[in-house]
């Protein structure tokens, strides 16, 4: 059987097509069996995770078609911080590996990474990994009002969730112990180590068929060939350095500033995007990790520069960021940093006007950028506590050159909205109005994409909690090469404007509205000069 160490020949170029196949198949069904399986509704319905399969040197090789760049990329980065604290000969057969650190993972305290091992003859050969949102790990909840990270919730470090085939009994006490939900987590934690076995597997089966001792030599050719045509993509561009801003508004009124630089070496056939002179961190727990920035920045850039190529490490290797450590896009512990997504899903507005300087035909005018959250929070009559899952809704995309901009939907995220049927069967939310907003979309050659309208009450004879993650409230997406803005957003309860980042209680029978902003226009409109 051929492994990493033997000096064959390459692959034959059409095994090698059946066997890259055959690895985005079995992620793509690792993706599915978890999704089935997950008690959270937002990775279930919404897709809110991450899938991917990895090498022993823990490079990602292929992911899932499912998921968030958000998760998918820092997922990348993520299972070599893992394996610096277990490398893979320290394994053995049935250890799954777990951690939701959010300065080395994906960036907030509720998505939890869990590392699959896939052992043959004895040795570790691969790994599955999967990232998700879960409903609850104690502390803040979604919000961005918690002071600094140790409030958000229970911090798990890089550790063993199983050893040697059984649960590592003192670390599932520490985490049921610190959640509301403890049978939604253990669910959860399961359908992600179910998902790992049903990709240990497939690949096994994959590895036997091919006469693999493990996919070191498969992943150094698709790595190697990924690398060499995005550095080819690269040489294709003029060389020199863009730059761009961009404002974004938040509940509160504070303003978020991104600058953003993007510096060509065609030579090299590297990319480098430096975040100098952006915000400084944020009292609130928006601030972005350098893994969650490095993930939208990579998605950005690849978006634009060739999207076809696979997303892997040795696609992701020729774009480099940097950032100042402790700015609102290099967050370092204790910042807080649960509502990271408000920031990082806006970072490609501002990376899209640098781009449209080089290929204005792949740009695309300002969308809403982040996602809405809602998270719901109080007591049934009889006293016991009830928490919805963090249910989402999206704002317009801006217009691009051939197209008008997509409404209500949640790029640069991948997740879809939570059904509200799903919602109501959560909690006692009842939802009164879901529609589309009219002429919200900037005006231009080609339009901006529509915001939406939602309304929602609680049933409830209590007070009741809501955790609400907004932005762009008064700062308009802007349009691009002469487009217009779109409109701005609205956060009301009961018809006044809401104007704090926490946590806020409300009462029976409040009336929560969302305006959610529309995308700006590309072009001037017709009949008015550029």
């Amino acid at each position: 059987m051929m492994s990493s160490t033997d000096s064959g020949p390459p692959f034959d170029p059409i095994e090698l097509e059946v066997l890259w196949q055959s690895l985005i198949a079995t992620v793509n069904e690792q993706a599915r069996a978890l999704q089935r399986a997950a008690f959270s509704p937002i990775v279930r319905e919404a897709g809110d995770l991450a899938n991917a399969v990895f090498d022993r040197r823990g490079r990602m090789v292929a992911q899932a078609v499912t998921g968030t760049p958000g998760h998918i990329n820092s997922l990348a980065r993520a299972a070599s911080a893992i394996l610096a604290e277990y490398p893979p000969d320290s394994l053995v057969e049935g250890d799954v590996l777990i951690t939701n650190d959010p300065y080395k993972t994906a960036g907030q305290l509720l998505d939890v990474t869990v590392l699959y091992p896939v052992f043959s003859d004895g040795r570790v050969i691969a790994f599955f990994g999967s990232t998700i949102h879960h409903t609850d790990v104690g502390g803040y909840g979604i919000g961005a009002g918690a002071r600094d990270v140790f409030e958000e919730g229970l911090w798990i470090p890089i550790t063993k969730l199983m050893t040697a085939g059984e649960r590592s009994p003192d670390v599932w006490k520490f985490i049921l112990s610190n959640v509301r939900q403890p049978d939604h987590m253990a669910g959860d934690l399961h359908a992600q180590m179910a998902s790992g076995e049903v990709g240990a597997q497939r690949l096994r089966s994959l590895c036997k068929r091919h006469g693999l001792a493990d996919i070191e030599a498969l992943a150094d050719e698709i790595i190697d060939r990924s690398e060499a045509a995005t550095r080819a993509s690269i040489r294709e561009l003029p060389a020199g350095t863009y730059r761009a801003q961009a404002e974004l508004d938040l509940t509160d009124g504070s303003r978020v500033h991104i600058v953003c630089a993007i510096t060509i070496d065609a030579d090299a056939g590297e990319i480098l995007v430096d975040y100098e002179g952006s915000s400084g961190a944020s009292p609130f727990g928006i601030n972005v990790v350098k893994n969650y920035t490095h993930a939208y920045t990579t998605f950005t850039v690849r978006s634009v520069l060739n999207p076809d190529l696979p997303n892997n490490h040795g696609s992701l290797a020729p774009i480099k960021v940097e950032a100042p450590v402790g700015s609102i896009v290099n967050a370092v512990s204790p910042q807080p940093c649960t509502a990271r997504h408000v920031v990082g899903m806006f970072l490609p507005n501002a990376l899209l006007k640098a781009l449209a300087q080089i290929r204005p035909e792949q740009s695309m005018a300002e969308g809403a950028g982040a996602v809405w959250t809602m998270q719901v929070s109080g007591n049934h009559p009889d006293g016991s506590p009830f928490i919805t899952a963090m249910f989402t809704y999206a704002g317009g995309v801006g217009a691009r050159f051939e197209k008008a901009g997509l409404s209500a939907c949640s790029f640069p995220t991948g997740i879809a909205a939570v059904p509200i049927e799903v919602v109501e069967a959560s909690a006692p939310i009842h939802f009164l109005r879901k529609e589309l907003r009219a002429d919200s979309g900037g005006h231009g050659r080609q339009v901006g994409g529509l915001g939406q309208t939602i309304e929602f009450t609680v049933d409830t004879e209590r007070a009741w909690q809501l955790n609400a993650v907004t932005s762009r409230l008064a700062v308009p997406p802007e349009g691009i090469f002469g487009g217009e803005p779109g409109a701005p957003g609205a956060f009301t309860v009961n018809g006044e404007d809401v104007t704090t980042q926490a946590r806020v209680t409300l009462q029976p029978g409040d009336l929560v509205r969302l305006d959610l902003p529309g995308g700006g226009g590309y072009g001037a409109p017709k009949g008015i000069p550029a």
